[in-house]
């Protein structure tokens, strides 16, 4: 039971990402450096967040870490956005492809992002599922049984957000939109505090309004990548076909 239970729960949070790295980036060598390159810098983040919440004397208090890792994501995200500004001319050089990354900057947003979103969601699920795998304890009756369920689905449901906040993200400082910029950091924000529910075994109350942001992130992405409805329901008509 745990093995299925480490699985499904592996498939879960990491099973749609996959999908993604396979059909996307898997087969550019320079998508998955920059892939990498973006997963170190959240590395970057979780490094010094981590010697900030043994530093500080309040690291007792969970939302106090919580707010400087969000901060920190946030920095991090700006300076791989302008690594990848400065390196645009050089990839131009080593590419055969970089018309296509250089003219549809979209394309680098969403490589980098989803390199945030999946080193963040494998140091948020790796020890749970090292757990899920087993063994048992007899007769501990602590804890809730959905905790493995709602662990994976909070993994994903924030690798999709990372992935679509870098693309609003990119847009945004290119263009100086502000609003789109706070809506990212304001959004990031809000969602991991929601999780703070897990706490008390309050799951739905942290995954509803995680999933609620993370499909206006969507949408939201979805129009600035240039996305419209009619373009949307263009798509749906040809696939039905």
């Amino acid at each position: 039971m745990t093995i299925m239970e480490f699985f499904g729960c592996t498939f879960l949070a990491f099973g749609p990402p996959l999908a993604m790295f396979a059909f996307t980036i898997a087969r550019d060598p320079i998508r998955i450096i920059i892939l990498i390159a973006s997963a170190f810098f959240w590395l970057l983040s979780f490094l010094i967040s981590s010697i900030l919440w043994f530093l500080v004397p309040i690291k007792h208090k969970l939302v106090f870490g919580l707010v400087f890792s969000v901060l920190l994501q946030e920095v991090f995200r700006y300076l791989i956005y302008k690594l990848l500004r400065k390196a645009e001319s050089g990839l131009k050089k080593v590419t055969d492809n970089s018309e296509q990354i250089t003219s549809n900057k979209h394309i680098l947003a969403y490589v980098a992002g989803l390199g945030f979103g999946i080193i963040s969601g494998a140091f948020s699920l790796v020890n749970v599922l090292a757990d899920a795998i087993g063994p048992a304890t007899m007769g501990l009756k602590d804890g809730s049984d959905l905790f493995f369920l709602a662990s994976a689905a909070t993994a994903l449901c924030f690798i999709m957000l990372h992935t679509f906040w870098s693309v609003i993200f990119f847009s945004a400082v290119d263009n100086r939109n502000y609003l789109q910029i706070a809506w990212v950091v304001g959004t990031h924000m809000t969602a991991s505090c929601f999780t703070l529910f897990n706490q008390n075994e309050q799951y739905l109350a942290s995954l509803l309004p995680a999933y609620c942001i993370m499909v206006a992130t969507v949408c939201m992405a979805y129009y600035v990548a240039g996305g419209t409805f009619r373009s949307f329901a263009a798509t749906l008509k040809f696939h039905r076909m």
